[in-house]
């Protein structure tokens, strides 16, 4: 069960861990490891980086960044390669990373002796951008009848799916729309009519793909290796703009006459 039909598919600049994560994934297809496990794994990558990145060897916390970023990849594969989708893994990898994000700014505010307020910011515009992406690629699978676990509504509890407890279910759905509830409104208030627009071209998925979570970490990890770290969260500040650049684009373009 792949995201997308072949024939719609785009260049994902957020997605280049592909490749390793599908192989990653037919390697544990026929063990006893299952996507949580491995949605586990990430977040302990995740947390090795920012231990990297407090002792400063930021050559090594750039490489688990970018390892977290295929595991995240991975964890969906192997629920595609199991023929086992779950709400339960879904839920568990979007409340794992707006975590891990969260704590990767902390971390950096941290060690740049930021002000709070610019952390603060940026972990908005950070996650502004990954939610606006989601919610455009979401809409793109299901016009085109693609994979249906993440939906443009997240609105209410989703019944488990067969494998799964629905008692996980409901808690993983409730820490979500606590977390997420406030950019995934922020988002729709802006672009409530983007489902009923004509459909996206590639040109411009790939360019909103820019706000994907694996295009956002591996810019972290460059910066990091290149000693411009005090400007990762001004970047993230400020790369917001972009944010209201597509949308325009999306309704000027692209909407239903």
């Amino acid at each position: 069960m792949s995201k997308l039909p072949k024939e719609h598919k785009f260049i994902d600049l957020s997605d280049y861990g592909r490749p390793i994560a599908k192989l990653i994934a037919y390697s544990l297809k026929n063990t006893v490891f299952t996507p949580i496990h491995v949605t586990i794994g990430f977040v302990i990558s995740g947390l090795i980086s920012i231990y990297y990145m407090l002792q400063e060897y930021y050559w090594l916390a750039a490489f688990f960044l970018i390892f977290k970023s295929i595991l995240d990849a991975a964890d969906g594969e192997l629920a595609r390669v199991k023929q086992k989708p779950s709400y339960t893994g879904r839920y568990l990898d979007s409340v794992s990373d707006i975590i891990l994000n969260a704590l990767f700014f902390i971390t950096i505010c941290y060690i740049t002796d930021s002000p709070i307020w610019l952390c603060i910011a940026a972990f908005i515009g950070l996650q502004l951008q990954g939610t606006l992406y989601n919610y455009y690629y979401v809409i793109l699978r299901q016009q085109f009848d693609g994979d249906t676990t993440s939906r443009i509504f997240e609105d209410k509890t989703p019944t488990a799916l067969p494998g799964e407890k629905q008692k996980h279910v409901t808690i993983l759905f409730g820490l979500y729309k606590v977390l997420y509830g406030v950019f995934d409104k922020t988002i729709y208030a802006m672009e409530r009519n983007a489902q009923h627009g004509e459909i996206l071209p590639k040109w411009l998925m790939t360019s909103v793909s820019s706000f994907g979570l694996g295009f956002q970490l591996m810019t972290i990890a460059f910066m990091l290796v290149a000693g411009w770290i005090d400007f990762i969260l001004p970047f993230f500040l400020f790369y917001s703009v972009m944010i209201v650049v597509f949308v325009g684009i999306r309704k000027i373009c692209y909407s239903r006459k």
